[in-house]
């Protein structure tokens, strides 16, 4: 496989032909303790009072069984005349929630929750120590209409040797804002959405959920500090006091999310590695003060989600005001 960038839209595509998953010799899922399966573990978390089955972790990293990214060798960016294409060098790793199968986020403690968040975190400050790598992405795709890769409970880690284009356009935003007005334009989404409170779900702490007033889905939701801070990484592993509220809403918001669909796509934005600057695109001269991490939740719902039409104009039939009252609504 290799990676190709767009000169249009500046996005890289994975091209080729996709490794092959290796198959499981046995019917037992191989991430959970009592399995004596031989995986590659990156890290691990001590278990937590109270945690599950009396297993010795709470959460731990292992390279994934069919790496899309690999941690040896060189990008070795290259140009074709016009097109440039760069090798798959990264990262690829599954991140389990929990020693249990049956008990996803929503389902755990909040202990158990908090050390998932932390273990995130320290993988990807570990990996931004490596300048080879642009950027660190966790994301957790689930259910039938989510794109579920593994069944037990995880999330997937992927270091790249690029900035993924959503997060591009987050960088360019914020720092366009930045340079017109000297504050952060999610700082100022924040302020206004708490003065209006319309599209507001529920805070915890210095943590707000809200539905984006620009929703691309019905039920999207977004989590961010209200304090201002530029980096996921950094909040979870200095500010120990605040990442218990992150983990109750966290929790909170994916048992409103399941009232309305089993299916959703997860991702946690935050600052690219700084290490590794761009001279040329200089997002990250003043990107402590212009950006903010945040997590972005995207339900799927069947027969209502038309996500993107070939005008590439995104569609929800439900109104973020609507879909913050339903969703504040919700028996949980």
């Amino acid at each position: 496989m290799e990676l190709r960038k767009d000169p249009i839209t500046r996005s890289w595509v994975l091209t080729g032909e996709a490794p092959e998953e290796p198959k499981p010799a046995a019917a037992e899922c191989p991430y959970c303790p009592e399995v004596a399966a031989e995986l590659q573990v990156v890290s691990t978390m001590p278990a937590v009072a109270g945690g599950s089955n009396g297993a010795p972790w709470s959460a731990r990293s292992v390279v994934h069984p069919a790496p899309v990214y690999h941690i040896e060798g060189d990008p070795n960016r290259q140009g074709n005349g016009l097109y440039d294409t760069m090798q798959t060098i990264g990262a690829h790793e599954v991140l389990l929630e929990n020693p249990r199968h049956d008990r996803n986020l929503w389902e755990a403690s909040d202990p158990e929750i908090e050390a998932f968040l932390r273990l995130a975190a320290q993988r990807i400050q570990d990996l931004k120590r490596d300048r080879r790598f642009k950027y660190v992405t966790i994301f957790k795709n689930h259910g039938k209409y989510g794109g579920q890769e593994i069944e037990h409970p995880h999330w997937l880690l992927i270091a790249t040797g690029f900035v993924p284009r959503r997060v591009l356009y987050e960088l360019r935003a914020g720092r366009e804002h930045y340079e017109h007005k000297e504050r952060c334009v999610f700082c100022d989404i924040l302020q206004q959405e708490e003065k209006q409170t319309l599209r507001i779900v529920e805070t915890r702490g210095d943590y707000i959920a809200c539905c984006p007033y620009a929703q691309r889905v019905p039920y999207e939701t977004w989590i961010m500090p209200r304090s201002h801070e530029a980096s996921f990484e950094r909040t979870m592993l200095t500010r120990d006091g605040s990442v218990r509220d992150l983990a109750t809403l966290l929790r909170r918001t994916l048992l409103r999310i399941r009232t309305i669909t089993d299916s959703f796509h997860m991702v946690v934005h935050t600052m690219p590695n700084t290490l590794r600057k761009s001279n040329i695109l200089g997002y990250w001269s003043t990107i402590d003060e212009d950006y903010h991490w945040h997590i972005e939740i995207m339900p799927v719902v069947p027969g209502r989600s038309r996500s993107y039409t070939l005008k590439e104009v995104y569609y929800s039939d439900v109104t973020s005001e609507q879909a913050a009252a339903k969703l504040r609504e919700a028996k949980i």
